[in-house]
């Protein structure tokens, strides 16, 4: 990767030394995998505390579900679920808070809060205003990629070939915001696993990850594969809270094959994980 590091409004996150381990801290009722279980404040916090003293480099902090079939709620529903954990986060420890959000208002004031990353899962497709707010602050910003809106998301037709539509989205999203003013270093990318693919395409993006992180080499790349479905499939329809060691096996391959990020909600493990893969990774080169 040809740049060294990730610009946010607090700080430059090195990128290309080691892997970074993203931390998800859902603060909603109805998260697929751990709803309700870090809903009150003091709940959250002594989850950030875990995930930070088990070696978390960014939190990400998530008001609303992104679940299959899940309803979406208004922005001053999710402020108030975000902003306090943010808040309280932010004056506690010295780590980089990104806030997984499709919405510009909410974005701004999780920044003000002091959040230094937005994780935007529709790439600027929801809310386009999102790369406003990013440009004002000098935030980082993750573009993954997504079909459809909030509503079909979760439904759209296969296209036949997901590492073609992966690529192209990727660009227009980023073509998008620079657009309206977002710098080049500011963006991280996402594929977006899980979201508008079958499980067929979420194996083939990870199988064929290198190709796609080749063609944006000068972008940071974050794979989040965390207790999700296509794990549970092949695992003989594991629930969520038994894909811990499926998940740490995408985890493995998405090194290997070039992510610079891992978004997990298991810290204890993922990190050693991450660095036998990367150093794997290393030496073939």
């Amino acid at each position: 990767m040809s740049r060294k590091f990730w610009q946010t409004s607090r700080r430059q996150i090195p990128i290309g030394d080691k892997t970074l381990v993203m931390g998800i801290l859902n603060v909603t009722p109805d998260s697929f995998s751990d709803g309700g279980k870090f809903y009150s404040l003091d709940q959250a916090l002594n989850q950030a505390e875990t995930m930070i003293a088990e070696g978390a480099d960014i939190l990400d902090i998530g008001g609303e579900s992104t679940r299959p079939d899940s309803a979406q709620i208004t922005a001053s529903e999710e402020i108030e679920r975000v902003v306090p954990v943010v808040k309280e986060i932010a004056k506690r420890f010295d780590i980089p808070i990104s806030v997984d959000t499709t919405k510009a208002a909410v974005a701004e004031a999780a920044i003000e809060a002091g959040a230094e990353i937005i994780n935007d899962v529709s790439g600027l497709r929801f809310d386009e205003k999102i790369a406003d707010v990013v440009a004002k602050t000098d935030a980082g910003l993750i573009l993954m990629h997504l079909r459809g809106m909030f509503e079909t998301m979760h439904k759209q037709e296969p296209v036949a070939d997901i590492v073609h539509e992966v690529k192209n989205g990727l660009r227009r999203s980023i073509e998008k915001a620079e657009s309206r003013g977002v710098k080049h270093e500011q963006i991280a990318l996402d594929v977006g696993i899980g979201f508008s693919k079958t499980f067929e395409q979420n194996l083939e993006l990870l199988a064929k990850l290198e190709e796609i992180c080749a063609d944006f080499s000068d972008f940071p790349m974050l794979v989040g594969t965390s207790r999700k479905s296509f794990i549970g499939k092949i695992l003989n329809d594991a629930p969520a809270d038994q894909r811990l060691h499926g998940t740490m096996s995408s985890v493995a391959i998405a090194v290997f094959n070039g992510a610079q990020i891992v978004r997990v909600h298991d810290i204890c493990g993922t990190v050693d994980i991450a660095r036998v893969a990367e150093a794997i990774r290393k030496a073939r080169k």
